[in-house]
């Protein structure tokens, strides 16, 4: 009996006092951080002050400064912080002229606009205005603007004629000649007006070998009358035909041979 006593072994149970739970920390965490939430959101409010100015920028010949003005005053609701840029960018994009528009807000009550006009290349159609990009910018223009060349097609061959009017201009320049009117049909053919009334009638194909022709062999022919002609028809094969203003008299002898489109 002795010998199981002094084998058994003795249990001792030893407690470890608890820590108290400190709410301390976590609760003045928490209420610096709505201190903090409530201070910028009352710094938000003092920043975000009524739109008092708007600053124009620019050089303007067909925009005014008083109708941008005018498109952002309809679209500064809120504040210095909250008013919606996008919506003005638009308002003033809208304008008619406007090509290009940058919106900032300026420190402390404004907003800055930046704004680039359109550049009128040539007059599309009866009234509308292409810009240097070959776009309608403006399809019914009150603005007549003879100066400048015109340029006529179906809808979607804006920018087609626009480049092909820069193209032919370009070898017509070399002999002292500007392009007046370029027109492409709906068959796809070409006629071509230039700055003394003379039509040239290019056709649907080879256009830029038919105005060669022109340049090199038709216009030292008719370079002395060329006031009297009213059209030189260059879709013949071999030749070219001329067609005199009325009145005037055939004395003039024009190549020959077959219509090659017509």
């Amino acid at each position: 009996m002795r010998c199981k006593r002094a084998n058994r072994r003795k249990t001792v149970r030893v407690s470890v006092p608890r820590k108290p739970v400190d709410l301390k920390a976590p609760i003045m965490a928490s209420v610096g951080l709505a201190a903090l939430i409530a201070a910028v959101a009352g710094l938000g409010t003092v920043l975000d002050r009524p739109i008092e100015r708007v600053v124009v920028e620019g050089p303007f010949q067909r925009v005014t400064a008083m109708q941008i003005r005018s498109a952002v005053a309809k679209q500064t609701r809120g504040g210095f912080l909250s008013v919606d840029l996008k919506a003005i960018h638009s308002a003033v994009a809208g304008l008619a002229w406007v090509d290009r528009v940058r919106i900032q807000r300026s420190w402390p009550d404004g907003v800055r606009v930046i704004v680039t006009e359109q550049v009128a290349a040539a007059r599309w159609r009866e009234h509308g205005l292409l810009n240097t990009r070959g776009e309608v910018f403006d399809d019914d223009t009150r603005n007549v603007l003879p100066e400048l060349p015109s340029l006529a097609g179906p809808d979607g061959t804006e920018t087609q004629v626009a480049r092909r009017f820069l193209s032919l201009s370009r070898k017509l320049l070399g002999v002292g000649r500007r392009v007046r009117a370029l027109k492409l049909d709906a068959r796809g053919a070409w006629d071509l007006e230039l700055d003394n009334g003379l039509i040239l009638k290019l056709g649907r194909d080879q256009t830029d070998r038919r105005l060669d022709r022109f340049v090199d062999t038709v216009l030292p022919l008719i370079e002395t009358q060329i006031g009297r002609i009213d059209y030189v028809d260059l879709r013949y094969a071999h030749g070219f035909a001329i067609g005199w203003r009325e009145g005037e008299s055939e004395s003039l002898l024009a190549g020959t041979g077959d219509l090659s489109d017509v």
